[in-house]
């Protein structure tokens, strides 16, 4: 497994922030992060689009060192909206951007 930084993921996370607001027509694109349990952190995006917020994410394990791997290659959408349920086994995020 290949570890790499906080800060080299969120660059790369951060990188088609422009591409992904023209194409899926968002109203604003930022990071999300979020910690799980143990070493586990969920990162990606946190979207709004037609005045609905939505956080997309995936799952990396954390090591000694604070660098991130991913667990697996699953993206997960949540509405936020406390009584909506969240939805994962997305494969890809263009995936969840044609969806919402």
């Amino acid at each position: 497994m290949e570890y790499i930084t906080r800060s080299n993921l969120i660059e790369g996370l951060q990188e088609p922030f422009q591409q992904y607001l023209e194409q899926f027509e968002l109203d604003e694109i930022g990071i999300y992060e979020e910690d799980g349990q143990d070493d586990i952190t969920h990162m990606g995006y946190t979207v709004t689009k037609n005045g609905q917020t939505y956080h997309l994410h995936t799952s990396f394990r954390k090591n000694e060192q604070e660098r991130l791997t991913p667990l697996n290659n699953l993206w997960t959408l949540e509405r936020d909206e406390p009584s909506s349920e969240d939805r994962t086994g997305y494969r890809d995020l263009e995936s969840i951007f044609r969806e919402i």
